[in-house]
């Protein structure tokens, strides 16, 4: 069963914990079934290409971090697929306003423009209500970028791990690989 891993805002496939678990996956003779896109910084692109990558792997499992998180939602709901959202945003559209400008990727080092057409793509996201089986949150308490009780509260009803302290980046997800594929039912061994 293929498994999506989903960046966040100015982040990348090259993330911890997208190599976390595409290691782990390839430990069990499974590496094939991982993947993690780089995604364009426009929301209705990013959109696009998840749309487009969710129909190429019918009952394909969702990690999503940060803004990937809002975007596995997004996901999930569209193609009835299991998610697992990691320090969610919950708002991004409200979160990322502010940062209306020039931004830059930190793994890539890439520069472009964060605009105000992008704000409402992220608003045009948003799903009204979710459907609570279908959710792992795993959110650390002492995020420093986000509230980890706004993600409590959206996903109400889900399986949730709240994480006494840890930090945006869940530098501690080492702990948490086997629960998330446990939960993607992608923890089986290669037969």
């Amino acid at each position: 069963r293929m498994l999506i891993y989903i960046h966040g805002f100015n982040s990348s496939p090259a993330s911890s914990k997208a190599q976390l678990l595409k290691a782990r996956l390839e430990a069990l003779g499974r590496g094939e079934e991982f993947t993690a896109p780089a995604l364009p910084h426009g929301p209705a692109q990013a959109a696009a290409l998840l749309d487009a990558l969710a129909v190429r792997h019918p009952g394909a499992a969702l990690v999503g971090s940060s803004l990937g998180g809002y975007y596995a939602t997004y996901l999930a709901e569209k193609f009835d697929r299991q998610a697992v959202l990691l320090n969610p945003a919950v708002r991004p559209y409200e979160l990322l306003a502010p940062l209306v400008g020039r931004q830059k990727n930190l793994h890539t080092g890439e520069e472009y423009d964060f605009t105000a057409r992008d704000v409402a793509e992220l608003r045009a996201l948003e799903v009204e209500r979710i459907t609570p089986e279908r959710y792992l949150l795993i959110a650390a308490k002492n995020d420093e970028v986000l509230d980890y009780r706004h993600a409590v509260e959206r996903y109400r009803g889900c399986e949730q791990i709240a994480i006494e302290g840890g930090d945006h980046g869940l530098s501690g997800f080492v702990d948490y690989v086997e629960i998330v594929l446990a939960f993607c039912n992608a923890a089986r061994v290669s037969s």
